[in-house]
């Protein structure tokens, strides 16, 4: 999904041993004009955890350091819940400075947090720069990364005194399906999840591959349906272009490094503006944000007006994207290859190492056989069909994808026995539709946030949210508070 970071960093895992290092490094976020004024001091550490949880001849006793973040600087300890990210596609660390809602509420209940990190992204590398070698990528699953969280939860919680202190886990899109899925298999461990904008039904491969750009489009065209027309008329003079094979007015007209020269050239910019746009509908946050991508606020709305007030259709397509690819203004020009990497996520994979992260995933449990077709979006037909999948993964990774997969181990559409999840998602996310939008019983809760994009109620409150996000946030308090309660009851 499109929660890649379009910057990387390539760092190196610390091969310093548990909890033997750690970093004081402070919390900052530009708060302006938010009400939340507390800066909670985050210790970086590291977490000694086993490499290969389910075989005990393919690595032995091997082991990995895998980060987290922590502070209990808010805590009650040995009585207060224990707070816990289920890390995502990235470095933890820009999820730590992205969810003060998290951080807010443990303030509040008197929480330990802490945020960990998956394997194989960010610093968590098992093999250090090897890690995406055929032979080393194969530890890199769902499976491994609910294991390491269940591991080191259990481990922590000895080690701080906090055995009687109930653990809620919180995450958002990716991390908010990991959520889920450790409430479903480590009930035992975790007495609840928070599940922000997780699509767990559409990346089981269920649901119509055409919804997510159908979704996307919605976005625009909600705002003005001009805008959507506008798109569409620039992405048909595109293709007009290509086939007459214009291909220096194609280069001039999107400012491109290099000047296109093939279909394949016309299908990579196509995936390239395609992508900028998804961007912009999942971060349609209503203030500035550098989230992901650095945005203006109302993102929709700027590139809706930028569409509408060019009287070229190419220009104002270019410059459009450039609010996701060019938002310092200093690029001269657009490397289609190299801003923009083709993957087995339609949606985007990003670039650098977190990125063979996620395209690994995708070509394995995580299905997004995601496709446009212009009838029902905006964009160019770019079909993904899962023979094209499976194509692309034996040539990129050597695997097959094993679709069904997630639906069978982690129940799908089929949660009416789980409990004690609330599933969150902004009626602005392109994500929202793939995920749970109806309660399923007292204790599957669906909110739905009007207004509110990609896992807007997780970042830190804001006088310019939308009143829905924060009546969203004042249900999760109360519902996480019930939790916490009942699970403290019965450890009495």
């Amino acid at each position: 999904m499109a929660t890649r970071w379009i910057l990387y960093c390539f760092l190196l895992p610390s091969l310093c041993a548990h909890h033997v290092f750690a970093v004081s490094t402070s919390w900052k976020q530009s708060r302006r004009t938010q009400s939340f004024e507390a800066e909670p001091q985050f210790q970086e550490k590291f977490f000694t955890q086993i490499l290969d949880h389910f075989n005990y001849n393919s690595w032995g006793n091997g082991t990995y350091s895998e980060r987290y973040l922590i502070t209990d600087e808010y805590w009650r300890k040995g009585y207060g819940p224990i707070f816990f990210y289920t890390g995502n596609e990235g470095d933890v660390w820009d999820f730590a400075l992205n969810s003060g809602f998290i951080v807010e509420l443990a303030a509040k209940q008197e929480a330990l947090l802490i945020f960990a990190e998956h394997r194989y992204y960010g610093k968590s590398l098992p093999f250090g720069q090897e890690s995406f070698n055929i032979e080393n990528v194969g530890l890199l699953t769902v499976e491994q990364a609910l294991a390491d969280y269940a591991i080191m939860i259990t481990q922590l919680k000895e080690e701080l005194g906090a055995q009687k202190c109930p653990v809620i886990v919180f995450g958002g899109s990716y991390g908010g399906m990991l959520s889920v899925y450790m409430r479903i298999r480590y009930p035992n461990i975790v007495a609840g999840a928070l599940a922000a904008s997780a699509p767990i039904l559409s990346t089981a491969g269920l649901g119509d591959s055409r919804q997510f750009f159908h979704d996307v489009t919605a976005d625009f065209e909600n705002y003005n349906p001009s805008c959507k027309d506008a798109v569409k008329a620039a992405f048909r003079e595109l293709q007009a272009l290509a086939q007459q094979k214009e291909y220096s007015r194609i280069q001039s007209a999107f400012l491109l490094c290099k000047t296109p020269s093939s279909d394949k050239d016309i299908h990579q910019l196509n995936g390239f503006l395609r992508n900028a746009f998804t961007y912009l509908a999942m971060l349609d946050y209503p203030y500035e944000t550098s989230f992901m991508s650095k945005m203006p606020a109302f993102p929709v709305k700027v590139a809706c007006e930028m569409m509408l007030n060019e009287s070229d259709v190419l220009s104002a397509l270019r410059d459009t994207v450039g609010i996701v690819y060019n938002s310092t203004g200093k690029q001269s020009c657009f490397d289609l290859y190299s801003l923009y990497v083709e993957c087995a996520d339609p949606t985007g994979c990003g670039l650098g190492f977190n990125s063979y992260a996620w395209d690994y995933q995708a070509c394995t449990e995580i299905e997004m056989c995601f496709e446009s077709d212009n009838v029902t979006d905006m964009f160019p037909p770019m079909p993904f069909t899962q023979s094209m999948r499976e194509v692309y993964c034996a040539k990129r990774w050597g695997v097959l994808p094993r679709p069904g997969w997630l639906k069978t181990q982690y129940w799908a559409d089929a949660l009416s026995t789980a409990s004690n999840i609330i599933f969150s998602n902004g009626d602005l996310d392109p994500w929202a539709n793939g995920g749970v939008r109806k309660s399923l019983s007292d204790s599957l809760i669906a909110i739905n946030i009007a207004d509110g994009a990609h896992h807007l109620d997780l970042r830190a409150s804001d006088e310019r949210d939308p009143a829905s996000v924060t009546k969203a946030r004042q249900q999760e308090d109360i519902i996480i508070a019930q939790w916490v309660k009942a699970a403290r009851e019965k450890m009495l």
